[in-house]
């Protein structure tokens, strides 16, 4: 552990409809602290300063919830691959070094204060997806349906995003094409889904392009940035899945 001075440029926004911009502040922390925690020593201090500390969103501080959705040197969640904001420590800097942090960039995720922005988009993306209506029993039941190890796993890893946003703010036409893919994936691989597997693919689509996501750009950055390194390919699942569906109609 050794003590570091970062220059943070931050993005101060008082709210939705005001007028934000970048104001650069000096904070001395350690190469074994977080992100985040860094942010918590600036706040402190401007708190001391009698000043309005930095609005940012956190939650876990675990890389499971995906609330700590910050724009750091050009990269959704910082330099770091495969990790979030909050898994994301100040080692991976230098002393004297500035630092540029920005909210998510997207018309759908509008910013609410600061570093915070609204990612409601995605829970009503969810919300249209609906739940599955297939009877699965008890936990004694688990083995009744037999799925491939493949198909398992495949549905796994897509299961794992955590609806953070990354993959928006990565794309330079602000998709949520790999978001939707994933939540699209994870039923369309397991005998559970496939009830609503049609109806799923064509609402959730339907309503990404309602919140105002734009379109896949298929360049993969939003898979490049993304910190469960969700796959390209439930991409093309969903595609697949939404062609199917509208011959269907």
């Amino acid at each position: 552990m050794s003590k570091i001075t970062v220059k943070l440029k931050v993005w101060r926004q008082a709210g939705p409809k005001e007028k934000g911009e970048f104001k650069t502040y000096t904070v001395d922390t350690d190469t074994d602290t977080s992100f985040l925690e860094t942010l918590d020593i600036l706040n402190e201090q401007l708190v001391n300063q009698h000043e309005e500390p930095i609005a940012f969103d956190h939650d876990c501080r675990e890389g499971i919830c995906g609330m700590c959705s910050l724009y750091i040197n050009g990269h959704p969640h910082g330099p770091a691959t495969g990790a979030t904001t909050c898994q994301l420590y100040m080692r991976r800097f230098h002393d004297g070094e500035e630092i540029t942090v920005e909210p998510w960039r997207s018309a759908a995720f509008p910013v609410i204060k600061d570093l915070m922005v609204d990612r409601n988009a995605f829970d009503k993306i969810q919300q249209a997806g609906g739940y599955v209506s297939f009877n699965c029993g008890g936990a004694q039941d688990a083995n009744c349906l037999p799925i491939s190890k493949v198909n398992a796993d495949l549905a796994m890893d897509a299961a794992t995003c955590i609806g953070c946003g990354a993959c928006v703010a990565a794309c330079k036409n602000g998709s949520a094409m790999l978001f939707v893919s994933a939540k699209v994936s994870q039923f369309a691989l397991l005998p559970q889904g496939q009830v609503e597997r049609a109806r799923r693919a064509r609402a959730m689509v339907k309503k990404m392009d309602e919140l105002g996501f734009g379109n896949c750009t298929n360049t993969g950055a939003c898979s490049a940035e993304c910190p469960k390194n969700i796959s390209l390919s439930n991409i093309a699942r969903l595609n697949r899945e939404f062609i199917k569906a509208k011959i269907k109609d």
